[in-house]
């Protein structure tokens, strides 16, 4: 069942006047600002939007059943990839992971996708473009970031956190290959009772960056396999960058 009519009025109600000292270092509050209806080729789902009140930016919640108060909700984070997400890129793996961790979520009863606003693994698209030219010349993406003066990874997941907190819920299910999304959520307070892993196949394009991404970030990718990586027990819900919801 989704959220109820008078539960989405509730939270609307009480994240309208919504203001507390925030998360994290940059001290992130954000607020519910609107839930609707939400029917996808994924399933159906609601959608909240919600906004940073002190980033101003917007981040979006695509939500299965209902999360509130609820425990092991099935949770993917994605952060924002306009190459990937949009124009279907395949020089890594983000529309691939967005669209089964829709598919699953869709499935599960209830699951949230968050999709927040930190493109380029939060540097922002131009500077993603101008690390893509440090690639083309031969970088890899750790050193690319690192040569314009970035860190590895500058995203931070506190928004994330008061989402969940916002939601009312519980604990978590996460479905990542990253480490440090555990580390950051844990740290402010959401409780995640399970890793679930989330390995694609990797196409000719993508695998050293997934290698790179194992190797030098330590996510959970075994960097020796090409054709089927570890963890990925059962059949792929995406092939070809397409899935069986979506056909």
């Amino acid at each position: 069942m989704p959220i109820t009519r008078p539960k989405i009025d509730q939270l609307i109600d009480e994240n309208r006047e919504h203001e507390c000292a925030g998360i994290g270092s940059d001290k992130v509050c954000v607020i519910i600002a609107a839930i609707a209806d939400l029917p996808t080729r994924f399933g159906d789902f609601q959608v909240a939007g919600f906004w940073n009140n002190r980033q101003e930016e917007d981040h979006a919640a695509f939500i299965h059943g209902d999360p509130c108060g609820a425990e092991n909700v099935l949770v993917r984070l994605h952060s924002e990839c306009v190459t990937g997400d949009v124009a279907g890129s395949l020089r890594c793996d983000c529309r691939d992971q967005f669209e089964a961790a829709l598919t699953a979520v869709g499935q599960a009863d209830p699951g949230i996708v968050l999709y927040l606003r930190q493109e380029g693994r939060g540097i922002g698209f131009t500077n993603k473009v101008r690390a893509y030219a440090l690639q083309d010349q031969g970088l890899d993406t750790v050193e690319a970031n690192l040569a314009l003066g970035f860190e590895d990874d500058e995203r931070e997941y506190a928004v994330a956190a008061h989402m969940l907190h916002s939601l009312g819920v519980k604990s978590i299910r996460l479905m990542t290959n990253n480490p440090n999304k555990v580390d950051q959520l844990t740290e402010h307070g959401v409780v995640v009772s399970e890793r679930v892993p989330h390995v694609l196949p990797p196409n000719e394009h993508n695998i050293d960056y997934l290698r790179t991404k194992a190797l030098k970030s330590g996510h959970f990718i075994d960097p020796s396999v090409t054709d089927r990586m570890l963890e990925q027990d059962d059949t792929p819900l995406l092939k070809n960058g397409s899935s069986d919801a979506a056909s």
